[in-house]
C-alpha cells in the first residue's frame, strides 16, 4: 500500500469558500455569521471536485490512500474572533468527513483546529476530540503561528502548548506542523512562510526539552522539513554547542519529515541526510505547485516519481511508502488492511 501523508482539499466545492466570504463580510459588518449559513453541498458536487482532481492523480500516480486535510492555506487562523474560526473550522472538517464517507478507500482524514491568536491552544482540544472520537480522523494539522507571519505566540516547545499536547497523547495522535496564509507582506505563503515555519519548529524542538516531558508526543514537519536536511550539519553543531543529546538520540524519536520536495536532487539530499525511519511518504497534491516541469515533463508535485528514481531498499521503501505512516498515524492501523511489507512498495 502507498500512503500519501499530506493532501488538502483545495478543490472544495465553491459553497465553501462561499461561506468564508460571507463571515470575513460579516466581520466587517459587526456581524458572527453561525455555521448554519453555510450554504449545502451535495455528495455529487464533492465528487465531482474530487474526480477530476485527486483521484485522477492518485490513479495516474499510483498512490492509494491519502491522509486528508482542509486546505492549509484557507486556515487562516488570523482572521476575526475564535468563535470565527471555531466555526469555519468545523465546516471545512465536517466536508472532510463527508469526503472519507464517500470515499473510504482512497482517503482518511485529518483535522484543522480552531486556533486563533492569543487564545490559548487548548481550547482547540474539543474540535480535535471530536473529529478524532466522532468523525474517525487520526491525526491534527497544529499551526504553530496562528497570527499569519507575526510569530506571537510561544515557541512549540514552550508550556503554552501542552495541555493540547496532552490530549493529543491522550488521543495517540500526532501533528502536522502547519502553517497557513501569510498576512505578513515579506513572507509569501508557500515560497517562504511555508518553509520557514518547518524550519523553525525544528530548531524549537531541537533547543527545548519537549519530549522528556511528552516522550511518545509525535509530529511530521512537511515540505520536507524546510531547510533542515540541507543544512543538517548546522543543526548537528547546533544541538552539540547547546549540549544537547545527538539529534538520532533525541528530536528524531518524535519528529518526521514527509516528501514534499517538488525535484530528486532534494528528495535524493532528504534521503542522503534523514534515516528512512524518519521519512513519510508525502506529496501535497493537489497543492502548492501545480505545473508541469520544463525539464522533466511531469508534474513538480509527483514526489512517488522521484522515490521510485532512487536505488532504495524493499525495506527502506516499504518504511516511507506505508510502515512510517502506520507507525506515525496508528490510528490508520484499525482502518487498513494488514500488508506485508514490500507487496507494492517493492515495484517502481
Amino acid at each position: 500500500m502507498i500512503i500519501d501523508c499530506h493532501g488538502h482539499y483545495t478543490t472544495a466545492p465553491a459553497a465553501l469558500q462561499k461561506f468564508r466570504d460571507e463571515q470575513i463580510a460579516g466581520l466587517k459588518a459587526g456581524i458572527d455569521v453561525p455555521l448554519i449559513a453555510a450554504g449545502a453541498i451535495s455528495d455529487d458536487q464533492i465528487r465531482d471536485s474530487l474526480e477530476n482532481a485527486q483521484l485522477k492523480l492518485q490513479r495516474a500516480r499510483g498512490t492509494d490512500l491519502t491522509i486528508f486535510s482542509p486546505r492549509a492555506s484557507a486556515m487562516a487562523h488570523h482572521i476575526g474572533s475564535e468563535s470565527t474560526s471555531r466555526r469555519w473550522t468545523q465546516a471545512c472538517n465536517d466536508l472532510i468527513y463527508r469526503v472519507c464517507g464517500l470515499y473510504p478507500d482512497n482517503f482518511i482524514g485529518v483535522c484543522q483546529l480552531p486556533q486563533s491568536p492569543g487564545v490559548p491552544p487548548v481550547n482547540s482540544a474539543a474540535e480535535l476530540e471530536r473529529c478524532v472520537n466522532e468523525l474517525g480522523f487520526v491525526g491534527c494539522n497544529l499551526n504553530p503561528d496562528p497570527s499569519g507571519g507575526h510569530w506571537t505566540s510561544p515557541p512549540l516547545t514552550d508550556r503554552h502548548w501542552y495541555p493540547l499536547y496532552e490530549k493529543m497523547v491522550d488521543l495517540d495522535v500526532p501533528a502536522m506542523v502547519h502553517v497557513s496564509s501569510s498576512c505578513n507582506a515579506n513572507f509569501h505563503a508557500t515560497g517562504a512562510h511555508y518553509i520557514n515555519a518547518d524550519t523553525t519548529a525544528f530548531m524549537q524542538f531541537l533547543s527545548g526539552d519537549l519530549f522528556k516531558d511528552f516522550p511518545t508526543l509525535r509530529f511530521i514537519i512537511p515540505h520536507g522539513g524546510g531547510a533542515v536536511p540541507y543544512h543538517w550539519g548546522r543543526y548537528r553543531g547546533l544541538a552539540q554547542d547547546m549540549k544537547k543529546p545527538l539529534l538520532g538520540d533525541y528530536v528524531l524519536k518524535n519528529v518526521y519529515f514527509d516528501t514534499c520536495v517538488y525535484h530528486l536532487p532534494g528528495v535524493e539530499l532528504l534521503l542522503k541526510v534523514i534515516p528512512a525511519d524518519n521519512i513519510i511518504f508525502g506529496s501535497e497534491m493537489v497543492g502548492a505547485v501545480r505545473g508541469i516541469d520544463p525539464e522533466t515533463g511531469n508534474y513538480f508535485d509527483d514526489t512517488k516519481r522521484y522515490l521510485d528514481a532512487l536505488p532504495l531498499s524493499q525495506s527502506d521503501r516499504y518504511k516511507i511508502f506505508e510502515g512510517n505512516a502506520r507507525r506515525v498515524f496508528p490510528r490508520l492501523n484499525s482502518k487498513l488492511p494488514h500488508e506485508r511489507p514490500g507487496a507494492k512498495t517493492a515495484q517502481s
